[in-house]
């Protein structure tokens, strides 16, 4: 591990928020680091309001979006709400339809599978509204890079409103609404909304039409923040009010499908983690193992014995994705040792039998495993289909952009995509991106980097500085748990390795001169425990967390890494 620590914020910055807010120094440097300099923005940043959020009409094409939609209300045609079967889709498909419903009384959904027709908008899956009197079809969290589907379905006479966050190429579908701020030529001016989340703008503007505000939609914000935890976008701006206010209702009054989830783990309060670790995974194991249409189910349920039946059946999907993907990832750590490829820039591995539902996340375990821009491909039809996962720092789109003319398809984000390619070019590809990496990546980036925010001492944490640490969520991307570190630690003597395998670090910390002590977990640390044996001095990074056991609530520390002190 890389520990790097983040620059000192401006002094005369910190002692005036300091003053202003009368916080501790430590508050006011986090505080300014994330870019929170004054009253207002502190203000902002601790009471979010859903006054924040922009108004829906500043984003390209939304008042087409909106005529589109009402002139189908109007003529009583059949809308089709189409969405992709991962979290941020099959939420977003949710979100719509059950909106939609409310209004008119000829919505459906569709969710294409994942084996036989792939991420995004499908010839099938248009075929399918054409069989059905589909005039207009809705399409969420995918669409802005069919172009020729999309032409395809207005010759047979099929409208498209897209709602995407996807990276556009030069040439948008014509569509009859296409709702992307990364359009280069849309001035909304928060760019990074996840699907769900500009499915969400689209129906603030038809509830503005119909005289309503966004308080009437409070309710759909537990689909919004699930979607935004997940999608791992960043969790600031609007994303942050989404994210706030979805936690509230999520609870408080979530909807049954969800509450079922939730009633599956013995916890009261849930934070964006609980959502990206409980929720998402059980919401993503139905298309992995199955079909996405069963997380639609589950998320527009009403009843809530019937969601609890869903959220049951769902959990034996999740179960089974377990076991699978842990083969897996078994089979392709034992490839890439066999063929003895840790020496490369890339880790590309291929087997023909390997569920592709699951892939996704072999990629994300063999990238934790190597830290190298992972690719993971299984056999799907007469072609090979990948998943993409990166390092901090990489872009992976941009080297599959580089390699594009050995691919078919691919589509995604900076860390994480999805491709498709011929047999025939596996080779040639997997070479090619092994050159376009290995020229490209920095190589500090093949060291995995912990970003540590203050150097502080344990006496400075205390129950009045963790509380206001907490009002600092929900966590994620532009906003991620302070992290902190420590020197001079030394252990009580009762360190020692726990867990079933013994493969976790639980020690007592204390420090020189100090009566502050704290109990540390480190998971997956057992490995480091003669770093803190026998009262040998060490340094840690972590964050602080609280520790809940037989009812009492006390503070802890969760190592991110130890090293020994010099």
């Amino acid at each position: 591990m890389r520990w790097t620590l983040k620059p000192k914020p401006q002094q005369d910055k910190v002692e005036s928020l300091q003053k202003t807010l009368q916080v501790d120094a430590i508050t006011a440097s986090l505080l300014v680091q994330r870019g929170i300099e004054d009253y207002e923005a502190a203000k902002k940043f601790f009471r979010p309001s859903l006054k924040d959020l922009h108004d829906p009409f500043l984003m390209k094409d939304m008042d087409k979006a909106v005529a589109r939609i009402e002139k189908a209300i109007k003529n009583n045609e059949n809308i089709l709400v189409y969405g992709d079967y991962d979290v941020d889709g099959t939420t977003s498909v949710a979100l719509m339809s059950s909106y939609l419903k409310t209004k008119h009384g000829l919505v459906y959904t569709y969710i294409p599978n994942r084996y036989d027709e792939g991420y995004g908008i499908s010839y099938k899956g248009i075929n399918f509204a054409l069989e059905n009197d589909f005039t207009l079809i809705i399409a969420l969290d995918c669409g802005i890079k069919s172009v020729e589907k999309v032409d395809y379905a207005k010759k047979q006479g099929i409208d498209f409103v897209i709602c995407d966050h996807h990276r556009p190429d030069d040439v948008i579908p014509n569509a009859a609404a296409v709702l992307d701020p990364k359009q280069e030529d849309c001035n909304y001016p928060y760019k990074e909304l996840c699907g769900c989340g500009v499915g969400f703008k689209l129906i603030q503007a038809l509830a503005l039409k119909d005289g309503k505000t966004v308080e009437d939609l409070l309710p759909y914000l537990d689909l919004v923040a699930t979607a935004v935890g997940a999608d791992i976008v960043p969790i600031d701006g609007e994303n942050r009010v989404l994210a706030y206010f979805g936690l509230i209702v999520i609870n408080s009054n979530p909807r049954p499908g969800i509450k079922a989830i939730l009633d599956q783990v013995e916890k009261t309060e849930f934070t964006i983690t609980d959502v990206v670790f409980i929720v998402a995974p059980r919401i993503n194991a139905a298309g992995r193992m199955k079909h996405g249409n069963y997380a639609v189910s589950l998320l527009t349920e009403e009843e809530p014995k019937m969601a609890a039946n869903y959220a049951r059946e769902i959990n034996e999907y999740n179960l089974d994705r377990r076991e699978t993907d842990k083969k897996i990832t078994e089979e392709a750590l034992q490839q890439i040792e066999d063929k003895k490829e840790q020496n490369r820039f890339t880790t590309v591995v291929y087997h023909e039998s390997w569920h592709k539902g699951v892939i996704g996340i072999v990629a994300s375990r063999l990238t934790e495993t190597y830290y190298r821009p992972t690719l993971v491909f299984t056999k799907s039809g007469n072609k090979l289909a990948a998943s993409a996962r990166s390092v901090r720092g990489f872009d992976v789109y941009n080297a599959l952009d580089a390699c594009k003319e050995h691919i078919e398809q691919f589509g995604g984000h900076k860390y994480a995509a999805g491709l498709t390619l011929l047999e025939g070019n596996y080779e040639a590809f997997k070479q090619a991106f092994e050159n376009e990496v290995a020229k490209t990546i920095d190589r500090n980036l093949l060291t995995p980097e912990i970003k540590i925010d203050s150097q502080i001492e344990l006496s400075q944490i205390t129950p009045k500085f963790y509380r206001i640490l907490k009002q600092f969520a929900p966590f994620g991307p532009s906003n991620m748990t302070p992290v902190f570190m420590t020197e001079y630690l030394r252990d009580t003597g009762y360190g020692k390795c726990v867990g079933e395998d013994k493969t976790h670090l639980r020690l007592t910390a204390i420090q020189p001169n100090s009566t502050a002590r704290f109990v540390c977990i480190g998971f997956s640390m057992g490995d480091k425990y003669d770093l803190i044996s026998e009262g040998k001095p060490f340094k840690a990074v972590y964050s602080v967390d609280e520790n809940e056991w037989q009812g009492n609530i006390s503070l802890q520390l969760k190592l991110r890494d130890i090293k020994r002190q010099k």
